[in-house]
C-alpha cells in the first residue's frame, strides 16, 4: 500500500514540526555532503598545475607504452641531461613571460652561449669558472639589449625579440664560419669540464640536480621575496604596478636581463656535453620553450607563474619530441605536434583566464541547512519579554555626522569615549560632554570590537586585518593576524578574515571571534547564504605571544564578553540567533553550554550590564521568509547561481533593538526604538555611569540612552578590572 503522506512534513503532539523522510535525506545530503571543498580546491594557486601535471602522467605513460626501451638506464640519462638544458631554457622564457613579456630570442642566444663557451675552452684554453662567466656575460648582454628596447623604450616584446634572433643568429653564423674549424680541432683537458657535461651525483646527472636548484630558488625569489612580487605585480597589471611605485620599466628589463643569465647556463652545459658548434645548435628551440612554458601553465598574459610550472611544461615537450623521434616519424612532425599543443596550450590559457571566476561564482558559495527553532514573539500585546516598544525614541545622539560607522564604543578610565570608523580611524570623544572629538589613532582596515587592558592598551578587531594593540600615547602595533591551521583544512584557515568582537580575561588572555574563514569582510552577506558554520573563536595569549584556535565550525560568531566569575565567555552566533557560553577555567573547562536558544533576531555584541546581567544588541530581527530559505539550502544555491547577487534574499539587519539578560538565558528587558529614527540598526551597546551608549555599523551617530534606575557611578573599566 502507498502511503499518501509520504514526503509531508508531520508535527508531533506538541506542534514541533518533523521533516518529513525526503526532507531529511535533502537535509543530510546538505549537511554532510562538503560541496564547499569543490570551490575552495578551485580557488587555490596550484589548481593550475592539475591540468599539466595530468598530461605529463598521461604522455609519460603513453610514450612508455609505444616505446619499449623508453625507460631504459641509457634512454633516461640522456634524457634527463637534455632536460638539464632545456629546463633553464624555458625558465627563461617563463621569467619573461610572468612579467608581460615574451622573448624569441631564446634560441639564437642559446647557440651564442654555446659557441662562446667552446670557443673560450678549445680555443682560448680559458679556465672553466671564468669561460662560464664570459659565457653568461655575452648571454646576459643580448638579454639587456632586448631589456633596453621593451622594457625601457617600450617597443612590442614579440617585434623586438624576433628582430634579436635574427641579428643574433646571423653574428652567430659569420663566427661559425670563421672559428669552426679551430673550435673542432681543439680539445679541452679539464675534469670539471667533463663534469659538468656527463658527471653525476649519486647516478643524477649533474645538469638536473643544477637545474632543480634552480627550480627552487626560482620558487622562492618569486614568491617569498620583493623583486618576485615585483615581477609578479607588473605582469598582472603594470598601470596598477606603476601607481604602486613599482619601478616596472626597470623590472622588465631585469626580467630579460636574468633570462639570458639562465639561457648562458643551458649554452655552457651543452657546449660541455656535446662539444660541438653545429649550425643547427638552438634552432627551433624558442618555440620549444615557449611551448613548454604554456603547457606547464604560465599564462601569456602575464602575472601568473612559477618554476614548477616551467618544469612540469620542459618535462612534457621533451618527453613529446624524444618520443616523436623514437617513433621514427617523418621529419618535421615533431614540430608539428609541438605546434598542435602550443595552440591548445593557448586556448586552454585564455579561456581559464576569462571564465575561472564563473566557474567559481557557481560552486563556491555553498549553502547548507540551517534549520532554526522557532522564532519568539515581538508583537505588541503578546506579553512577550521581546514585545516591541518605544524607549529608544528619545535618544541623544552624539558626534552626529562626525563619525561613521561605529559598530562598538567604549570608555577608558577617564570617561572617555572610543569608537571605530570606516575610514580606518579609532576616534575619542572627550568627557565629560563629549562634544570634542579627536583621532586617537589611525589603524586602516574597518575597527570593529573594542577592548581595554589592565595597562589600558586598546585592543581592536580590525576586519580584514586581525587583532591590534594601541597603545595609551596611540601607537599602533598588531597583536597577532594568524592563528594554528586546521589540520585537514583546504582552505588555508591561518589568516584572519574578519575578526569581529573580543573581550579579555582576568589573566590577561584575549578572546575574540572570528565571523568566517571563507570570505573578507565586504562578502560578510554571502556568509548568511551559506550558513555553514564559517566561523571560529580564537584565543590570544599576550604573554606567550601565541595565537591558538579553540571552538570551530560556528555560524558567524559574533559578540565576545567575559561573564562575572571570570572563567567563562558568552558569545553570539549570528545566523544560529543564539547566545552559547564556553568555559575556559574551572571544572568545565572546555565545555560550551546553550543559554538562549533561539532569539527574534540576529545577535551582535554582547556587554555586561551594572547590576550583574548582560545587554545584547540585536542587529536585525528574523523575517519567515529567510527562516524558510535558511531550510531549503538547494532554493539558496540555485538563488546564488541565477540572480544577481543585489536581488539576493538576506537577513534583514535595518531594524534592531536591545536586550538585556541574566546568565541563565532569562530575558529581562527589550529596548526598541519602534520608528527607526534615531536607532533602528544597532551592533554594540555599552553601559557607562546611568546611560547605554549605543553604536551601529551603518550609523553616523553614537546613541546615549538614560537608563532608569541603573547605577549612576559605575564604570564598566574600573568594574571590571579593580582587584583583578
Amino acid at each position: 500500500m502507498v502511503d499518501a503522506t509520504a514526503g509531508v512534513a508531520r508535527r508531533d503532539p506538541e506542534g514541533a514540526r518533523k521533516p518529513s523522510f525526503a526532507e531529511a535525506l535533502i537535509r543530510a545530503r546538505y549537511k554532510y555532503v562538503p560541496d564547499h571543498l569543490l570551490g575552495e580546491i578551485l580557488s587555490k594557486r596550484w589548481i593550475d598545475n592539475i591540468a599539466p601535471f595530468s598530461f605529463l602522467i598521461i604522455t609519460i605513460l603513453l610514450f612508455g607504452w609505444l616505446i619499449p626501451d623508453f625507460f631504459s638506464p641509457s634512454s633516461l640519462a640522456n634524457s634527463t641531461r637534455q632536460l638539464g638544458e632545456f629546463g633553464f631554457v624555458v625558465l627563461a622564457m617563463m621569467i619573461v613571460m610572468v612579467a608581460g613579456g615574451i622573448d624569441l630570442s631564446v634560441g639564437s642566444n642559446f647557440a651564442l652561449g654555446n659557441f662562446v663557451a667552446l670557443a673560450l675552452m678549445n680555443i682560448g684554453g680559458w679556465p672553466v669558472w671564468v669561460a662560464f662567466l664570459a659565457t653568461l656575460a655575452a648571454c646576459a648582454l643580448v638579454g639587456l639589449v632586448n631589456g633596453l628596447l621593451v622594457g625601457l623604450l617600450r617597443l612590442r616584446a614579440f617585434l623586438t625579440t624576433l628582430v634579436t634572433l635574427i641579428i643574433v643568429r646571423a653574428v652567430v653564423d659569420m663566427l661559425l664560419l670563421r672559428y669552426a674549424v679551430q673550435i673542432s680541432g681543439g680539445m679541452v683537458d679539464s675534469d670539471v669540464w667533463d663534469f659538468v657535461g656527463f658527471g653525476t651525483v649519486v647516478g643524477i646527472p649533474f645538469s638536473v640536480l643544477l637545474l632543480l636548484a634552480a627550480v627552487i630558488v626560482g620558487h622562492v625569489l618569486l614568491s617569498r621575496t620583493r623583486p618576485g612580487w615585483r615581477v609578479m605585480a607588473v605582469g598582472g597589471s603594470r598601470r596598477s604596478a606603476h601607481n604602486s611605485g613599482i619601478s616596472v620599466r626597470g623590472t622588465v628589463c631585469g626580467t630579460y636581463v636574468v633570462a639570458g643569465c639562465l639561457v648562458g647556463v643551458a649554452g655552457f652545459m651543452y657546449a660541455a656535453r656535446l662539444s660541438s658548434a653545429g649550425a643547427d645548435a638552438g634552432a627551433g628551440l624558442e618555440l620549444a620553450a615557449l611551448t613548454a612554458a604554456i603547457l606547464g601553465g604560465n599564462s601569456l598574459g602575464g602575472g601568473r607563474g612559477s618554476t614548477g610550472k616551467a618544469l612540469m611544461g620542459a618535462i612534457i615537450v621533451l618527453v613529446v619530441t624524444n618520443g616523436v623521434v623514437r617513433l621514427g616519424m617523418q621529419s618535421g612532425a615533431g614540430n608539428m605536434v609541438l605546434g598542435l599543443i602550443l595552440l591548445l596550450a593557448a586556448a586552454l590559457d585564455v579561456r581559464w583566464l576569462k571564465n575561472r571566476h564563473k566557474v567559481l561564482s557557481k560552486v563556491y558559495v555553498s549553502p547548507t541547512v540551517n534549520d532554526l527553532p522557532p522564532s519568539p514573539a515581538t508583537a505588541a500585546g503578546s506579553g512577550s519579554p521581546y514585545e516591541v516598544n518605544d524607549k529608544l525614541r528619545d535618544v541623544e545622539l552624539i558626534g552626529l555626522r562626525q563619525v561613521e560607522a561605529p559598530e562598538d564604543v567604549i570608555f577608558d578610565r577617564a570617561d572617555n569615549l572610543y569608537c571605530g570608523t570606516r575610514h580606518g580611524d579609532v576616534m575619542r570623544f572627550l568627557a565629560p560632554d563629549y562634544e570634542k572629538l579627536e583621532l586617537f589613532a589611525h589603524i586602516g582596515g574597518q575597527p570593529l570590537g573594542l577592548a581595554f587592558d589592565r595597562a589600558e592598551n586598546l585592543y581592536v578587531c580590525v576586519g580584514g586585518m586581525g587583532l591590534y594593540r594601541v597603545a595609551p600615547d596611540g601607537a599602533v602595533s598588531k597583536a597577532t593576524d594568524e592563528t594554528n591551521r586546521s589540520p585537514f583544512s583546504v582552505n588555508d584557515d591561518s589568516r584572519l578574515r574578519l575578526a569581529d568582537d573580543l573581550d579579555i580575561a582576568p589573566d590577561g588572555r584575549i578572546f575574540f571571534s572570528e565571523a568566517t574563514i571563507r570570505y573578507e569582510m565586504h562578502q560578510w552577506p554571502v556568509d548568511s547564504l551559506e550558513s555553514r558554520g564559517n566561523g571560529r573563536i580564537i584565543c590570544y595569549d599576550p604573554a606567550a605571544k601565541s595565537t591558538r584556535t579553540i571552538i570551530r565550525d560556528l555560524k558567524f560568531p559574533n559578540g565576545i564578553c567575559t561573564t562575572y566569575d571570570g572563567r567563562s565567555i558568552l558569545f553570539a552566533e549570528t545566523w544560529g540567533c543564539c547566545i552559547k557560553r564556553y568555559w575556559f577555567d574551572g571544572p568545565k573547562s572546555g565545555q560550551v553550554e546553550m543559554v538562549i536558544a533561539s532569539l527574534p533576531g540576529y545577535p551582535d555584541n554582547i556587554n555586561r550590564a551594572s547590576d550583574g546581567n548582560y545587554w545584547l544588541a540585536l542587529v536585525g530581527m528574523r523575517s519567515p521568509a529567510v527562516d524558510l530559505a535558511f531550510q531549503m539550502p538547494g532554493f539558496r544555491r540555485r538563488m546564488s547561481r541565477r540572480v544577481a547577487q543585489d536581488e539576493w534574499l538576506y537577513p534583514n539587519i535595518n531594524t534592531g533593538c536591545v536586550v538585556k539578560f541574566n546568565e541563565q538565558g532569562e530575558i529581562l528587558d527589550a529596548l526598541w526604538d519602534l520608528k527607526g529614527v534615531n536607532h533602528p540598526m544597532i551592533t554594540s551597546m555599552r553601559e557607562h555611569k546611568g546611560s547605554l551608549y549605543l553604536g551601529g555599523i551603518s550609523n553616523n551617530r553614537i546613541g546615549r540612552y538614560r537608563l532608569p534606575g541603573a547605577a549612576q557611578g559605575w564604570n564598566g573599566y574600573d568594574d571590571y578590572w579593580s582587584g583583578r
